[in-house]
């Protein structure tokens, strides 16, 4: 069965983190016995064809070179939002995608064209012809600019049409994505993790906890910071990432009296960001509406327990008591029980962290994701036929 695969992010060369999940699942679908053909924009210093092991990337030219710096970076909102340069290279990557999908599927006669990210993966797909079975996934971002703007909506709604089948890497996601399209029947897939990489291991820290993520406002770490302050337990904190608010965070810290408590390492590699989930007591979530949680299915992998917000897609990974702790969203008082909860067991959580790793390896090893997979390829071929 051949495959094409549509997406924005895909790895630029092997080993790049853009993309990286998606990779992950063509590889194991290759790995099964599937073709996979992976359908991307062009970017700067980028190969326009590529073999990664295994798996065959064609990247089409959507704009002027120096203009084609929309996909793979994360920043194509944040672009289009403040640049009509990236407005009209965006319309570029719609029409020439389009126009790509339809050459791929002339050329190599795919069964199955699944998109990633309903904008822009699912709008460029509908350049194949309506009859070829279209799956989409939806994997955070795109439902939450489906939920914001009106246009985008009636688009989403569209695009699901479409679609064959649709599936969301998390619950929370395929609700949204329903609260937008009540007819729309998704299912939850997530997406594989490297459970190569994320594994147990080494010394574990007796009171430090880890935060991974962006520096920013979405990701809460103000109320952390708040949590730790009102923790009597004198618990050190990890803050891997980088982002606008850093300074910020750090002028709080200061006010809170905890900075000497605080190590803000900034960007890491995934290499690295292993070796401190497996030093960590626990990984600290303080987000609300992650459209799943990745973080936490890697601090899972590595058998360290969770303390996180009972919010969007992390119901899904963390579960309350056994995998970790969920405390109310936004409630400050109720994290920082939790984290010194933790702190107060016998075994510092390695029970918890120990029933995250088998619970991660069921969902997220990459060749059960795959074999979820092509089970839908294989049953949107057959109602095709």
């Amino acid at each position: 069965m051949r495959i094409l695969f549509v997406t924005h992010a895909f790895p630029r060369w092997s080993g790049d983190v853009a993309g990286a999940f998606i990779f992950r699942l063509a590889r194991a679908l290759t790995r099964s016995g599937l073709q996979v053909h992976v359908l991307a924009p062009a970017a700067k210093d980028v190969a326009p064809r590529d073999t990664i092991e295994g798996v065959t990337v064609q990247r089409f030219s959507y704009a002027p070179a120096e203009w084609q710096t929309l996909a793979y970076t994360g920043t194509m909102a944040e672009q289009v939002g403040q640049s009509w340069r990236a407005r009209i290279a965006l319309s570029g990557m719609l029409a020439r995608g389009a126009m790509a999908v339809r050459r791929d599927v002339a050329t190599r006669s795919p069964h199955v064209v699944h998109a990633h990210w309903w904008f822009p993966g699912a709008m460029l797909a509908l350049g194949a012809p309506s009859t070829l079975p279209a799956v989409t996934t939806l994997h955070g971002s795109d439902v939450r600019l489906a939920r914001r703007k009106g246009w985008a909506s009636a688009l989403f709604r569209r695009v699901i049409a479409r679609s064959t089948a649709v599936t969301a890497v998390s619950s929370f996601l395929a609700d949204e994505a329903r609260a937008m399209a009540p007819n729309l029947r998704a299912t939850v897939e997530p997406m594989p993790v490297s459970v190569e990489l994320f594994t147990p291991g080494g010394e574990r820290q007796r009171a430090r906890f880890l935060f991974v993520g962006r520096l920013n406002a979405q990701k809460g770490v103000d109320l952390l910071l708040e949590a730790l302050a009102a923790s009597a337990s004198g618990a050190r904190l990890d803050l891997v990432g980088d982002g606008p608010d850093r300074a910020a965070l750090e002028a709080l810290a200061t006010r809170l009296g905890i900075a000497s408590r605080l190590t803000f390492h900034g960007e890491r590699p995934q290499e690295q960001l292993a070796s401190l989930y497996r030093a960590a007591t626990a990984v600290v979530i303080p987000s609300e509406r992650e459209g799943l949680g990745l973080v936490a299915v890697e601090a899972h992998l590595c058998e360290t327990p969770v303390v996180a917000f009972r919010s969007g897609g992390l119901t899904d990974v963390v579960t309350d008591g056994q995998t970790g702790y969920l405390t109310p969203p936004g409630d400050v008082r109720a994290l920082s029980a939790a984290m010194d909860a933790l702190l107060t067991r016998a075994d510092r959580g390695a029970a918890l962290g120990r029933a995250g790793r088998i619970a991660a390896l069921g969902h997220f090893s990459p060749d059960v994701v795959a074999a979820r997979y092509r089970a839908i390829y294989e049953r949107v071929v057959s109602h095709a036929a």
